[in-house]
């Protein structure tokens, strides 16, 4: 599947703001089953964009501009091949080994409830992979998707304990039951078709979609979507990983001065009418 993106963000401050540094992981890389056709990645400051890769190997880049800032615009605008792959992640060169991927952190800790729901799936005679089924199809029975209760800092607990949430939270809730039962997980940042959003959101949920992708052997890496209840397809884009969604945000930084801001996100993502040639 072709895949075109258009995602355009913009910071508006009263009053303007005096500076800010931005980190943005918004460029997909190329492997088994993803490869970009065209990338490109402007901001209206006209700022110099600076390439590099993060420890776990994503494509980020980072730019500082000087005030006053009144706005700051931010635009994606790509296209994406892709192929169904069910899940499987393949082609990338990994840094770390699984076992990193179960480092705790305080948006995926496991409660008690959590806990709870993992041990519930377990039997003596279920593989890891059927295991990882199991909690992906609980995860999407229990939670209902609804942005208004969460923000970008709930943890997987909370978000549980609504049982409501983003695809953020479904994607912590995910991890925190995959390393309770002593599964490797880590969290994906990227895109699905038929996301799109034009509104006013002090997190940005609308901005792309999330999952998880956990550890099996002999297989490797695998995605889970809790939300859509289903491994990634070939209408999803693959933008970064991390140990949760801090560690692939695909935007972060920080402003100096200044009065309120405002966020605003129009985001589309369909799939192209250009086919392939030769």
């Amino acid at each position: 599947m072709r895949i075109n993106v258009n995602h355009a963000t913009t910071y508006t401050y009263d009053p303007p703001a005096n500076g800010a540094i931005q980190v943005l992981r918004l460029t997909p890389g190329n492997y088994d089953g993803q490869y970009v056709v065209r990338w490109r990645i402007d901001v209206s400051e006209g700022c110099r964009l600076r390439a590099h890769q993060d420890a776990f190997g994503n494509i980020t880049h980072s730019f500082a501009v000087d005030g006053p800032i009144s706005e700051l615009r931010v635009l994606v605008e790509g296209e994406v091949e892709t192929q169904d792959t069910a899940g499987v992640v393949r082609g990338i060169k990994e840094r770390f080994p699984p076992s990193l991927f179960m480092r705790e952190t305080e948006l995926t800790a496991p409660e008690a409830e959590l806990c709870a729901l993992a041990d519930s799936i377990v039997t003596d005679d279920t593989s890891r992979l059927a295991t990882l089924h199991a909690l992906m199809d609980a995860i999407g029975d229990v939670m209902s998707y609804d942005p208004d209760p969460t923000h970008a800092s709930t943890t997987a607990a909370e978000s549980f304990a609504l049982k409501r949430g983003v695809c953020q939270d479904f994607a912590h809730i995910f991890i925190a039951c995959s390393r309770h039962l002593g599964i490797p997980a880590r969290y994906v940042s990227g895109y699905l078709v038929g996301d799109g959003a034009a509104a006013d959101t002090g997190a940005g949920h609308q901005a792309g979609h999330a999952w998880a992708e956990a550890y099996v052997e002999d297989l490797g890496w695998i995605g889970f979507d809790a939300t859509n209840k289903q491994c990634p397809t070939d209408a999803y884009i693959r933008l970064a990983i991390g140990l949760d969604y801090l560690g692939a945000a695909p935007v972060r930084g920080n402003r100096y001065g200044g009065g309120d801001e405002q966020l605003s996100v129009a985001l589309q993502v369909d799939q192209s009418s250009r086919q392939i040639q030769g």
